[in-house]
């Protein structure tokens, strides 16, 4: 052994270093982290919810699928679908204030002023306010309807700001 070895003490009288409370620092970081996944997680619900272009896709979607529909089912069924579909493409364009209250020859001439391609709303999409509800035997109106979501489908992807669009 070593002389003098036996002498030696160890350190007495410091206490181990405490983990709690955290410094300054850490505090800092942990603020930053939660408000971090905080903003992220909203955001991501944001995207979810409204992704960009979403509705235009969506829309373009079931424009097709009504249109090859067209030969199976019944044109009441059809026209009311594409009613339906109309006033929701109305809504995620220029707000549900803008035109969900609007019924009959309200609504077909606020069709006719936004639309830019200037299809005849007024004569053609009667067809959408009375088709739904025709007694059953009514004559085909198939031609009328792929002309409806022709001009929907054109609708769809017009260009934004013309006069009565909201930016």
């Amino acid at each position: 052994m070593v002389p003098g070895i036996d002498q030696l003490r160890d350190i007495s009288g410091l206490d181990p270093v405490s983990w709690w409370p955290p410094a300054l620092g850490w505090w800092l970081i942990a603020i930053a982290v939660t408000l971090l996944t905080l903003a992220l997680v909203w955001w991501r619900d944001q995207r979810q919810r409204y992704p960009l272009g979403s509705w235009q896709k969506d829309a373009q979607r079931r424009l097709r699928a009504l249109r090859h529909s067209l030969e199976e089912w019944d044109p009441k069924t059809v026209a009311g679908e594409l009613s339906e579909l109309l006033r929701r493409i109305a809504m995620a364009r220029y707000g549900r204030e803008a035109c969900a209250g609007l019924v009959g020859n309200e609504w077909l001439e606020w069709l006719q002023e936004r639309d830019p391609s200037e299809f005849d709303w007024h004569g053609q999409g009667r067809l959408l306010l009375e088709l739904p509800y025709a007694p059953t035997g009514t004559p085909e109106q198939s031609d009328s309807l792929r002309q409806l979501i022709d001009a929907t489908q054109r609708w769809v992807f017009a260009k934004r700001g013309s006069k009565h669009e909201q930016i």
